[in-house]
């Protein structure tokens, strides 16, 4: 996310409440207003056009769709995405920007192809086993088709620092989508659920479309060199594994609470459960500020200390280098702990929030139960994901898949676990998943502190020599 700082510097430099809040708000918008956008779109589309009102088991049909398409598209998307950061990374460094298109284009046929691999034989079962509509199969695929294009673009526009293109092309979907399922069910008499489905789905392919055009309009040159972009999946494996392990960690426990009772089978193919994925969202949101938090202040604070550093190594004295070092680990301890006290303030606040107003809006029971607990594990949870960031920074490859595989093998277990317990307790194995993921991280990140002259000066290396290449200028860098 390097880029916004200097936005957010000019931002936060009067040092009020109220540029205070118009800072965060900023760093929102950049970097959470896609999810909120469609999530509010639903919402209002299925307020709008009386959603409540379909029968039980086309909304139970058209919930499990949607859930499948969005969870299943980021699980696909996540192998390739990072390996794919740090190509890109590379090649912008060296000024080599024609070979961003290779780039493009191999990954886009690698992350089609998983996605189609996975997407056309479930489709095929819902059909045939489930008795679904062909049609409204074929629609249901096209959207999740759309979607994994919409996360695999959102990757390049990224990397172009065009967050607020982003945000825009969002809001376009979005607002084509709610005019037309209401054309559809007001103008067309469609049923409401069919209706909103056709619409998300056209709405995520225009999205995909804006998306596709703007990174050809940023990228024009192809140097048609594939088979090196294939070479960094080899070369970066670790950092591949780690993405998947991590998404695949936010869900595995919702994967463990489909095989137990609480599971609602939908046309012999969908399977949810759908008090605890509730549960799982209400915690998701009331913690989803830390990431927030977290990119603001490293864009504001880290990211200068952390340039300083590699500016020492390469033309600084032995004092300098040590000096540099201090601070910059200094920084990542202070900001670790600025981030554990702001976001525990603010999820206690949500967390009260919710607990008082939820029941009068019909959440309550089984919900409310699971939700705290579940809270406290996505707090340590994204606290974690944090300290992966840092890692990146080291280029910890290996530290971050220790991180990231400790907290998707003991989330699984401490899920399957929790299953015999008390409702209270079913989100246990979140908790002691994070835990021991943000306990190896942070541990790794002390060893990478005693270790780092090392890595840089015997095992590193600071240019990048080849037959008519420029200089890498990366010591240690993985950010995305």
């Amino acid at each position: 996310m390097a880029g916004i700082g200097v936005t957010l510097n000019k931002i936060f430099e009067k040092n009020t409440i109220f540029t205070s809040l118009v800072g965060f708000f900023y760093s929102a918008a950049i970097t959470a207003a896609p999810m909120f956008l469609v999530i509010g779109d639903i919402l209002l589309m299925g307020q709008a056009l009386g959603f409540s009102k379909a029968g039980y088991t086309d909304r139970e049909l058209f919930s499990c769709t949607i859930l499948y398409i969005f969870i299943f598209a980021l699980l696909v998307a996540s192998p390739f995405n990072t390996v794919l950061s740090r190509y890109m990374s590379d090649v912008i460094y060296e000024e080599h920007y024609d070979d961003i298109l290779p780039c493009f284009y191999v990954g886009l046929v690698l992350t089609l192809t998983l996605g189609c691999a996975l997407a056309i034989p479930f489709c095929l079962h819902e059909y045939f086993i489930g008795g679904v509509d062909l049609l409204y199969v074929l629609v249901g695929y096209c959207g999740f088709v759309s979607l994994l294009l919409v996360f695999y673009a959102m990757l390049y526009l990224s990397i172009c620092k065009d967050y607020g293109k982003i945000s825009r092309f969002f809001l376009t979907g979005m607002a084509t989508s709610f005019v037309l399922a209401w054309i559809l069910v007001k103008q067309r008499s469609w049923e409401v659920t069919w209706a909103m489905l056709v619409a998300l789905t056209a709405g995520f392919f225009l999205i995909a479309c804006l998306e596709l055009a703007a990174v050809k309009q940023y990228f024009k040159t192809n140097s048609r060199r594939y088979r090196r972009v294939l070479g960094y999946f080899r070369t970066y494996w670790k950092l591949m594994m780690t993405n998947f392990l991590y998404t695949l960690g936010l869900y595995i426990h919702n994967f463990v609470f489909w095989s137990t009772d609480l599971r609602i089978t939908v046309a012999n193919s969908f399977i949810c459960a759908e008090p605890y994925d509730m549960a799982s969202c209400l915690a998701m949101f009331t913690n989803l500020s830390a990431t927030v938090i977290f990119i603001a202040r490293v864009e504001m604070h880290f990211h200068e200390r952390y340039r300083a550093y590699s500016e020492a190594v390469i033309g600084g004295r032995g004092m300098d280098i040590e000096n540099a070092k201090r601070r910059m680990f200094r920084q990542i301890s202070t900001e670790l702990m600025n981030l554990v006290r702001i976001q525990f303030i603010i999820s206690v606040a949500i967390f009260l929030v919710c607990m008082i107003f939820l029941p009068q809006l019909g959440f309550s029971g089984m919900v409310l139960r699971i939700y705290p607990c579940l809270a406290a594990g996505y707090f340590i949870l994204f606290i974690m994901y944090s300290a992966i960031i840092f890692l990146y920074y080291f280029n910890d490859m290996t530290g971050a898949l220790l991180t990231a595989a400790g907290f998707c093998l003991i989330t699984f277990a401490g899920s399957l676990a929790a299953t015999n317990l008390a409702e209270v307790w079913y989100g246990v194995g979140v908790i002691v998943g994070a835990f021991t993921g943000w306990t190896i991280a942070y541990g790794r990140l002390r060893w990478v502190e005693r270790h780092l002259d090392a890595h840089v000066f015997c095992r590193g290396s600071i240019l990048k020599k080849g037959k008519g290449r420029r200089p890498s200028g990366k010591v240690y860098d993985a950010r995305m």
